[in-house]
């Protein structure tokens, strides 16, 4: 009885082999990936033996979410693609039609089999009780002094028959339970779809209902878009000293989250957003409307405040790709139309499915830039050193950070924004702690002295800066006094050493050319004049 039923089941699951003849599986590859800052354009090959006439291909390993509208299939001029269809649960949608009698018979099958493989637990847990009896009697036997010899002898002679019977039965339905739940394992992959030779199982499948003149294998392209990858700019700047030039790579941080991993692709990185609206807005009539007016209402002037002077600077030649300096370039072309640059890489790259950022290298650039140091004492009491780069729009930059490493030294992150209207680009390098300023009060030229109705104060800064550097130096530094919008507060600027004034901002600038372990030291003055009954809380 218990070998027929196991019989039964090899039968069963054998004649279900038909089943898996509804569908032909294939599996696509990942040939090439154009990736967008918010999406991903895969590009995948699949191959496929299909008989003549209408069948249904179900094509494994892509995305496990795409956009279903995107998907475009090539296939040769003898094929006909009568539709396409995309789904991440292929099983409950596709598959489990209970309906279905090929599908019956594989939960039939399976039922029988989970019964089949309880009976054997329980025959080997009664197996178990049984030997753990016999073991027990045995002891049990063998105290009882009563016994005489040849008693003793029928006692042992049973306890070994029983005790290598019951072993013997015992490693049986052992076996047994192994056989069956690999059969078991085997009846629920024919409800699974065939991963033989998939890199990695993927959620994301395509149905594919086609038409075919001529029997044979069919090469098949698989092209769309999903939203489960993206890239991000960024940047190493590289400077031994200001005498040199920045050696750039330009570098990118590419995540994908597609359910797939990407082995040996070609990689093109790309600033187009293919997701984004793309009709032209339209303009409406703009009527004007009277609003109620605060009580209240005071004029403020937005100025910009740039880094701007006409201080000498270190001049360097003019740029240069580096392509005598890494191959990295020499494999790598940059794109640019009207809306977008891309970059494509000729190098394969692998990019695993995990959402961890991939470092992807681009291009390596040699800037030609113009350095200065700037500080700002009232904010900060560091120096910066900056780096101007001119006509910056021709080496592509995308907004993006950048990790500096100065004179052999991480010296921290800037951020590079090229979207801008001004024709040079300012770097920030970062700190020199080898540049030392203070801005201190002047106790004795600062005070408060009271005029009848008016308060006046005199505020005085002595600014000293310092070069520890082995080689001159051009700083700009900045300073300010404050400005009224009130009639009743009055301010003058008292003294600022010939400085650079702008009356608009306040904002008062020096050019300084520091000779190495030179000092320098600035005054600025300024007095506020207000009726003495008020006070000025930002003062």
């Amino acid at each position: 009885m218990k070998t027929s039923v196991f019989s039964l089941l090899v039968l069963l699951f054998i004649s279900n082999f038909a089943f898996a003849q509804k569908s032909i599986f294939t599996s696509a590859r990942v040939r090439a990936a154009t990736v967008y800052f918010n999406s991903v354009e895969l590009s995948q090959s699949a191959q496929v033996f299909l008989p003549k006439g209408t069948s249904e291909i179900v094509v494994k390993n892509v995305a496990d979410y795409l956009n279903e509208n995107t998907v475009q299939i090539g296939a040769p001029s003898n094929i006909t693609v009568l539709s396409v269809q995309f789904t991440n649960n292929y099983i409950s949608e596709y598959e489990i039609n209970e309906n279905n009698p090929a599908i019956k018979k594989v939960r039939d099958s399976i039922n029988l089999v989970k019964k089949e493989i309880q009976r054997v637990e329980n025959e080997r847990d009664s197996d178990v009780k049984a030997i753990e009896l016999l073991d027990k009697n045995q002891q049990i036997s063998g105290l009882n002094s009563g016994l005489n010899v040849t008693e003793l002898m029928k006692m042992v002679d049973y306890y070994k028959l029983k005790r290598t019977e019951v072993s013997n039965a015992f490693d049986a339905l052992d076996e047994k339970t192994i056989k069956l739940n690999e059969l078991l394992v085997k009846l629920n992959a024919r409800l699974e779809v065939n991963t033989k030779n998939e890199e990695k199982t993927s959620k994301g499948k395509l149905i594919l209902q086609v038409m075919n003149e001529v029997a044979g294998t069919v090469d098949l392209d698989v092209n769309y878009i999903s939203d489960a990858a993206s890239w991000n700019p960024f940047y190493d700047l590289r400077s031994n000293s200001i005498l040199e030039p920045i050696n750039m790579m330009y570098k990118a941080q590419v995540v994908q989250n597609t359910g797939i991993d990407w082995k040996k692709v070609k990689l093109t990185l790309s600033s187009g957003n293919p997701n984004q609206n793309n009709q032209a807005p339209i303009l409406n009539a703009w009527w004007l409307q009277f609003s109620i007016q605060k009580q209240y209402e005071y004029k403020q002037k937005s100025v910009s405040n740039q880094i701007q002077s006409s201080a000498p600077r270190i001049a360097l030649g003019e740029e240069t790709v580096m392509n005598d300096l890494s191959s990295v370039s020499n494999y790598t072309t940059v794109s640019e139309n009207q809306l977008n640059i891309s970059f494509d890489i000729d190098i394969p790259y692998d990019i695993l499915s995990n959402g961890k950022a991939h470092s992807v290298a681009l291009k390596e650039i040699k800037l030609p830039a113009t350095y200065k140091y700037y500080a700002a004492p009232r904010v900060e009491k560091e120096a910066f050193l900056l780096a101007e780069i001119k006509d910056y729009s021709k080496y592509n930059l995308l907004q993006g950070e950048a990790n500096i490493i100065f004179e052999g030294m991480y010296v921290g992150k800037t951020f590079i924004n090229p979207n801008q209207t001004s024709d040079t680009l300012n770097l920030s390098m970062g700190r020199d702690k080898k540049i030392s300023i203070k801005r201190e009060k002047v106790v004795d030229k600062s005070g408060t002295k009271f005029l009848s109705s008016k308060k006046e104060q005199t505020f005085t800064f002595d600014i000293t800066v310092r070069n520890n550097k082995k080689e001159a130096v051009q700083m700009l530094l900045k300073d300010q006094y404050p400005l009224s919008l009130d009639k009743e507060i009055e301010v003058e600027l008292q003294e600022s050493n010939s400085a650079k004034i702008n009356t608009e901002t306040g904002i008062i600038t020096w050019d300084l050319d520091l000779k190495p372990n030179e000092t320098k030291k600035i005054r600025l003055s300024y007095k506020v004049k207000y009726p003495k009954d008020k006070s000025i809380g930002n003062l």
